[in-house]
């Protein structure tokens, strides 16, 4: 399996809630280790571009809205197979639909307020962490 890094996005009502440590320990036991981690607010420009693939969608200015609303915690996770193991470990954006165990089963409050993001595939991954990190914050 190849080596990957991923993108994660600890969101504010995770971190209003202090989860940063259990979300990342629950990554670090799936196998991902963090290779770079920062508490951020997120301006509007880089919460558009994160989401972009969803601009014209209706509920995007909200999205965007919650996203800047607070504190978030950025991380880029690295390890076998990462985009698909943290996604895994997210569960399904609904928290209804979310497998017992999973990020969204555990912690999500609601559709929008699921506690946490996560890059949709490898080139998604490589953009994101671009935008929040530089590349000699990641060791």
């Amino acid at each position: 399996m190849p080596i990957q890094r991923t993108f994660a996005i600890i969101k504010p009502d995770a971190t209003r809630r202090h989860l940063t440590g259990a979300i990342v320990q629950l990554a670090e036991q799936a196998g991902l280790s963090p290779i770079a981690l920062k508490r951020i607010r997120l301006t509007n420009a880089a919460a558009e571009a994160i989401y972009q693939e969803h601009a014209g969608q209706p509920w995007f200015g909200e999205q965007i809205d919650y996203m800047t609303s607070g504190p978030v915690v950025a991380v880029v996770f690295e390890g076998d197979e990462a985009v698909s193991r943290w996604r895994a470990l997210m569960g399904p954006t609904d928290r209804t639909k979310a497998p017992e165990g999973t990020i969204r089963n555990l912690y999500a409050l609601s559709y929008r307020e699921n506690s946490v993001h996560g890059s949709d595939s490898p080139e998604a991954a490589a953009r994101e962490i671009g935008l929040i990190f530089a590349g000699i914050e990641i060791v």
